[in-house]
């Protein structure tokens, strides 16, 4: 002890960056040479020529499913997307102006109620919880919205997968061809993304053995923060405020000299382009040229270019997956939702690897304060 403080021969670091804190099969980052893999496949090789349910099972076994694998898998995901009658009603009683993801968090607690392996753990029980949780969540986030308007609840089409589902029960009519092939390349991109705040945060909860609906309700809590998820609904009100094309040189410019942030740009990993903004700038302009938004890309690429040039900064998955999800009819305030959609796929896949080779994920502290302070009774204190 020095000073009346303890003696400390740990590293302390900040946000626990570059600390390696589990081992994993499922991704993985690299972030100097901005590359994603999915059980070691690069996401440029697979991204719109996998269906979301293609990259489940990956993730899930650790290998692509041949054609009856991803059949069954399909037939029961979509057979577990209706929700428990009370979950509906918990929907109806939430105030309108409550945050979906906050709705999405509580929801997803009250699932692990109901559901039928409540209170049930190993394998067999985990895995059968991860296909309803990964059905039951798109469910959640089109219930909400058409109780919000007012509109009919729609049940899932067994003929549809996950993604085309999710786009039915929102909208209420089935996805062109471009929207099915955007709606899963949005859920494969998002589907995992190494041990991110949220993952991490999952694997936490799941390590003291608590059960898996806690694990993801907790996840879901640390990706609604803006510095994490919700950054897309972020971008979304910019490039709306912003309104212009001829309009973003003065807006960019006023961010830059307050030195404000400019959200859907940098990463806490990557030191170059985000890969999936790749796959998902082309398919902004394309929707928003097809559904009279044009501008809205305009505006986003002009961003993106004056930010890259001033500060050589680039654009993450939030920046276009914005614009992307716009085009589709989504509204802002649930694009963090879709996110947490797809994630729950990756999330559980963590969530069954930890307790699969389980240990408490207890860190230690640097302790700051003084120790052995005197005490002082409360009629004697200034």
């Amino acid at each position: 002890m020095a000073n009346g403080k303890p003696a400390e021969d740990k590293t302390f670091v900040r946000g626990l960056e570059g600390v390696v804190a589990a081992e994993t099969n499922i991704s993985w980052v690299d972030g100097i040479h901005g590359k994603l893999y999915y059980w070691g496949y690069d996401i440029h090789d697979i991204a719109e020529k996998v269906t979301f349910e293609e990259v489940i099972y990956l993730l899930w076994n650790g290998r692509f499913p041949n054609r009856t694998e991803w059949e069954t898998l399909r037939r029961e995901l979509a057979s577990e997307m209706r929700l428990p009658s009370q979950v509906v009603d918990l929907l109806k009683l939430m105030p309108p102006n409550a945050h979906p993801m906050q709705v999405l968090q509580t929801a997803v607690a009250m699932l692990g109620v109901f559901d039928p392996d409540s209170g049930i753990s190993g394998p067999e029980a985990n895995l059968r919880k991860a296909k309803r949780l990964v059905a039951q969540v798109p469910t959640i986030i089109a219930d909400l919205h058409r109780i919000r308007k007012g509109l009919p609840l729609i049940s899932a089409d067994p003929q549809l997968g996950i993604s085309d589902n999710f786009l039915y029960m929102l909208r209420g009519a089935p996805p062109e061809e471009i929207e099915h092939t955007v709606m899963d390349l949005i859920m494969v991109l998002h589907t995992d993304h190494g041990l991110n705040a949220s993952t991490f945060a999952g694997r936490v909860i799941a390590s003291t053995l608590s059960d898996m609906h806690a694990a993801l309700a907790g996840a879901i809590g640390a990706l609604k923060g803006p510095l994490h998820g919700g950054a897309n609904q972020k971008v979304m009100e910019m490039i709306l405020q912003i309104g212009k094309v001829d309009m973003v040189q003065d807006y960019i410019a006023g961010m830059l000299d307050n030195r404000r942030k400019i959200m859907g740009f940098g990463h806490r990993v990557y030191r170059t382009e985000d890969p999936r903004a790749r796959h998902l700038r082309k398919y902004s302009e394309m929707l928003c040229e097809m559904r009279g938004f044009r501008e809205l890309y305009d505006i986003s690429h002009k961003v993106e270019t004056l930010v890259r040039e001033q500060k050589g900064i680039y654009p993450n998955v939030d920046f276009y997956s914005a614009t992307v999800q716009h085009a589709m009819g989504i509204p802002a305030d649930f694009f963090t939702a879709v996110f947490a959609a797809s994630r729950t796929a990756g999330w559980v896949a963590h969530i069954m690897e930890q307790y699969a080779d389980n240990r408490l994920i207890r860190p230690t502290s640097k302790y700051t304060a003084e120790l052995g302070i005197p005490f002082t009774p409360m009629d004697k204190r200034s």
